[in-house]
């Protein structure tokens, strides 16, 4: 059976250095069972059609020029498995882009499901663990608590390539709405004239 499989993706950042090494795409899934309290994307956790794309056509229309890799985020990624591991795929075979993902599962949890192993054949680091939010990271490590975990799969990355330069970043789209991302508190103020 050849069926088109796509993944409902709450938002895109194209080109970001926050979240993980060098120039990366984030792509946030949508809807995420978890709901842990303090979560940095809230609105990513309803289980709503947002927008669905299929993993090559993702990746065609969102990758730039000079990108080292994908960040993939959420929501829970895990809850999209079989678009989540041709989106993985996809990406390492013909874009050469190295794959980040953070996800509430644990790594153990992640080769008892379905697509896990395989998903993880073309994953080159895994942060696992649910956000806690009395363990907020204090130093400048991309995680968002310190119970969650770094596993590398692959030699591409260690630990030294985690520490980033900045806590957030705040993105302004072409539509005018404004995407922040990274790991703080901060709240965006909306001011009115």
């Amino acid at each position: 059976m050849n069926r088109k499989v796509v993944i409902n993706i709450h938002a895109i950042i194209p080109v970001s250095r926050i979240n993980g090494p060098g120039k990366r795409m984030v792509i946030f899934f949508q809807g995420c069972a978890r709901r842990c309290s303090g979560c940095f994307n809230p609105e990513t956790h309803p289980f709503e059609k947002k927008n669905l794309y299929t993993p090559m056509e993702l990746l065609k229309r969102f990758t730039y020029p000079g990108i080292e890799g994908i960040t993939i985020s959420g929501g829970e990624p895990f809850h999209q498995q079989e678009g989540l591991y041709h989106l993985l795929r996809e990406a390492r075979d013909n874009y050469n882009l190295s794959t980040i993902i953070y996800t509430g599962f644990s790594y153990e949890d992640i080769l008892r499901m379905k697509w896990g192993k395989s998903i993880l054949t073309f994953t080159d680091v895994l942060i696992d663990g649910t956000f806690e939010e009395d363990k907020k990271e204090k130093t400048l490590l991309a995680r968002g608590s310190t119970n969650q975990r770094f596993i590398f799969l692959t030699s591409r990355y260690g630990e030294e390539d985690f520490y980033m330069p900045g806590k957030i970043e705040i993105h302004v789209l072409p539509d005018g709405s404004i995407v922040k991302t990274g790991f703080s508190n901060v709240e965006l103020l909306k001011l009115s004239a």
